[in-house]
């Protein structure tokens, strides 16, 4: 076949993935036998111009990524589609869901439900523990165990720009908000409608004005709303809130969400982010030993996989198992801010990643221009060694002051 016949069949099937990928109408979208498509393509300008053409509007797109997302019938030819040259992949738009478990009782699920399912070692909101030992004023049990507040002499993570991807983040006392997004619905609130990203947001930089202080109080922290009400997401949404973040110089993003399933767009837009330098912790999940892997995008190798621990530094029953668990951080029963101006324990590996998304702030505040590979080979190497095999804790337990004094003598 010649080059031009080629081209013109390109053509011919960019007019016809216009007419295919999208079938629904605005009105049809939440139907039962529609749902949402992503396709990157190196045809994208004269997709999108087609689409226009039809009247279409994508549900999403990324310039960066090449990527259009659309509602369509789940009947569409999408083999037809995959074979051709122009079209790197066609996939779902899956959907992720956030890794807390909440255990203080909320309409989706109890303290109860929990403990029948992970077993009686999850201690309840009423458990009530010892001061830890040279942690200062409003300074939680778990920030000191990673030992964040000895790192606070020299840096609170001042300047560092952090982003949550999550349910957006509430306002709150003790939370200092630089910014955010909504990408859900453009133009809309980022504030937090369910409880979860406000929770991380203040594991990482509760700013201790009123009550209490995360890990790295004084980052510019941006809420990335990608997540709604019920801690669920799409892949699309998730996708345009790293990009939103990329473009804004965001360069620590904290994950507490995931899946089971691998997704490609999601790994490709995390490889463009690690390639510019990003940060990400991605909690592993809550599936316990039964896992046998990690959720995405725990499980890839481009981001900082996270166990959850208890407070006597076990891995928590919950927290899923499997290769690539890089580090551990406290994820029971962890006090942090909550929407409506309050506070809640919570637990789950979406706790105990934002402690190391802290650390990530700490390093980048001491030094801007270290290398995501070389903040995770520090994380790693001084952390504290703990019972439980790699497959469960990894390195072990976070340590944040040991790892900012081996990058101070290493320069």
């Amino acid at each position: 076949m010649t080059r031009s016949r080629k081209e013109e069949n390109t053509r011919e099937t960019v007019g016809a993935f216009a007419a295919r990928l999208v079938q629904a109408k605005a009105s049809e979208r939440q139907a039962a036998k529609t749902n949402r498509r992503i396709a990157r393509n190196s045809d994208y300008r004269k997709c999108l111009a087609d689409l226009a053409k039809a009247g279409i509007r994508p549900v999403r797109k990324s310039d960066a990524l090449r990527m259009i997302c659309c509602h369509s019938k789940r009947s569409g030819h999408w083999k037809h589609l995959r074979r051709h040259p122009g079209i790197a992949y066609v996939e779902k738009d899956s959907r992720v869901k956030a890794h807390g478990l909440r255990l203080c009782g909320s309409s989706s699920g109890s303290a109860a439900i929990v403990r029948r399912k992970f077993g009686k070692r999850l201690p309840t909101r009423k458990a009530k523990y010892a001061a830890v030992a040279s942690c200062p004023p409003k300074a939680p049990w778990n920030v000191c165990r990673v030992k964040s507040p000895p790192v606070w002499s020299a840096t609170r993570g001042s300047g560092v720009r952090v982003g949550i991807i999550d349910t957006g983040i509430a306002k709150h006392p003790d939370l200092s908000i630089a910014g955010g997004v909504n990408t859900i619905a453009r133009g809309r609130s980022y504030a937090d409608d369910n409880g979860h990203g406000t929770h991380v947001a203040g594991i990482v930089a509760a700013t201790g004005r009123a009550r209490l202080l995360g890990n790295a109080p004084a980052v510019r922290l941006y809420a990335i709303k990608a997540l709604d009400k019920n801690g669920e997401g799409y892949i699309s949404d998730i996708v345009e809130g790293i990009e939103w973040g990329l473009k804004r110089g965001i360069r620590v993003m904290n994950m507490s969400f995931g899946m089971t399933e691998n997704n490609r767009l999601l790994r490709d837009a995390i490889k463009r982010a690690r390639r510019r330098g990003t940060i990400i912790s991605a909690s592993a999940g809550n599936s316990g030993k039964g896992a046998g892997t990690l959720d995405v995008p725990a499980r890839y190798p481009e981001t900082l996989a996270v166990a959850a621990l208890t407070r006597k530094n076990r891995v928590a029953s919950f927290s899923s198992r499997g290769r690539g668990i890089d580090l551990s951080a406290p994820g029971v029963s962890i006090l942090s801010t909550w929407k409506n101006g309050k506070y809640r324990r919570e637990s789950g590996t979406s706790m105990a990643t934002p402690h190391v998304t802290g650390c990530a702030a700490l390093l980048r505040a001491v030094s801007p221009a270290i290398t995501a590979t070389v903040a995770g080979r520090l994380m790693k190497a001084s952390a504290r060694r703990i019972s439980g095999g790699s497959r469960a804790v990894g390195a072990g337990l976070l340590q944040a002051s040991p790892a900012v004094r081996a990058l101070s003598r290493n320069g």
